[in-house]
């Protein structure tokens, strides 16, 4: 499951496929996360769930909730740590206030979109979603289907005219 892009400085650990399903992504913005010694072992191994993980604001700070990072197993019992704990976000200020405003207004989710490893550093790419309704998630796989097929013509029509 581990990748590597074509610069080789990002390193996908995990991604939330569900959640482009489920729900609209309107903006997205990369954060850090703090964890332990043993939760970054456990993350190179791939050995996290992103599924049920979401974010809140809590006295002016971003925490993220319900990610599980199974227990790394050399851990001895005075290291142990929750899987599920609650791990704060590494977020400037201002993006904050913003997203904070933004899900307060408009009623919207932060949802995790992918973990990886960026420059040695465990990051996470949040996204400010709404919610689609079954008739929604079904208007986008059409959508997406369409084009999809619109895609293949062309490409057939490309290669009818160059042979």
């Amino acid at each position: 499951m581990a990748t590597k892009d074509d610069s080789g400085a990002r390193k996908v650990v995990a991604s939330n496929r569900t959640a482009r399903h489920d729900y609209s992504i309107l903006d997205t913005v990369e954060a850090g996360l703090v964890l332990r010694g043993s939760e970054v072992k456990s993350l190179r191994a791939a050995q996290v769930q992103l599924r049920e993980a979401f974010a809140r604001f809590d006295r002016g700070e971003a925490w993220l909730l319900g990610m599980h990072i199974a227990p790394w197993g050399t851990t001895g019992s005075h290291d142990a740590v929750d899987p599920d704990r609650p791990r704060k976000l590494l977020l400037h200020r201002e993006q904050i206030d913003k997203w904070r405003m933004r899900v307060d207004l408009e009623r919207l989710s932060i949802v995790p979109l992918s973990l990886y490893f960026s420059n040695g550093r465990a990051k996470l790419e949040l996204g400010l979603a709404k919610g689609r309704t079954k008739g929604d998630k079904r208007h986008a796989i059409a959508e997406k289907e369409a084009k999809r097929e619109a895609d293949i013509a062309m490409g057939r029509a490309r290669k009818r005219g160059d042979g």
